[in-house]
């Protein structure tokens, strides 16, 4: 198949590449950095041509609520509609485990901007949320870091491999729209703080660890909010395998 990969030179993005292309795919790589903007429309239609589905692994800068939905509304709205001039027939989506469960932060409120979009609109589809990657934690702990501490949430998660999710979405791009994917998750539950305290001492860092609601995830992310639905699919990569190869 001939697919193309949104956010193609991002984390996620990358690796699907990686797979497609490893499964024999002609993939087309789509980043601004690669010259085509999902925000002006530049290049996408020559981008498309012939391309049968669409991944969109994009991620979008730190902002506010408004400037962070504005900015994931553009690049979808044009995706969506230089996909239907070229009759791509199939718009996969990198969503968020529990953000129709959670409120108050912004890249959130940019993902449910980026769904509605999509289920409105006029390319078939499949939304895939997943839960957060194993190294969330440590990066939480650099967005805090001050002085030798940071501030963590005691956010409850089941996080998951960036490989896994890459296998995952390049499955779901070959395969036919299916509406709403089950929630994707990695193995087991962790605690955020606890995943934090392993993975600084893998790479034998000493940062002092300040578990606190009142940094960028409130209360309202507490419990079970972030954990997979039933029947969720599980990935198979432990976090602890994971930290194996980190070291």
């Amino acid at each position: 198949m001939r697919l193309a990969i949104a956010g193609a030179t991002g984390n996620i993005g990358a690796r699907t590449v990686e797979v497609l292309e490893r499964e024999g795919h002609e993939v087309v790589r789509i980043s601004r950095s690669l010259g085509v903007d999902l925000h002006t429309g530049e290049g996408l239609d020559r981008a498309l041509t012939g391309v049968e589905a669409l991944v969109d692994a994009t991620n979008a800068p730190a902002g506010d609520r408004d400037s962070t939905a504005a900015y994931f509304g553009a690049a979808t709205r044009n995706l969506l509609e230089a996909e239907a001039r070229a009759g791509v027939g199939h718009h996969v989506l990198l969503s968020i485990v529990g953000i129709h469960r959670a409120d108050g932060n912004a890249h959130y409120e940019g993902k449910r901007e980026q769904e509605r979009l999509i289920e409105a609109g006029p390319v078939p589809w499949t939304i895939v949320p997943v839960t957060q990657f194993h190294d969330f934690a440590e990066m939480v702990v650099g967005w805090t870091e001050r002085d030798g501490a940071a501030e963590i949430a005691p956010l409850l998660v089941q996080p998951i491999a960036p490989d896994d999710v890459a296998e995952i979405l390049a499955e779901v791009a070959v395969g036919r729209p299916r509406g709403r994917h089950p929630d994707v998750a990695g193995p087991e539950p962790q605690d955020l703080v606890d995943m934090a305290r392993r993975t600084l001492r893998a790479r034998g860092r000493d940062v002092e660890l300040v578990p606190t609601w009142s940094g960028p995830f409130g209360t309202g992310m507490s419990g079970e909010v972030l954990l997979p639905a039933e029947p969720a699919r599980l990935a198979p990569t432990t976090f602890e395998a994971w930290l194996t190869t980190r070291n």
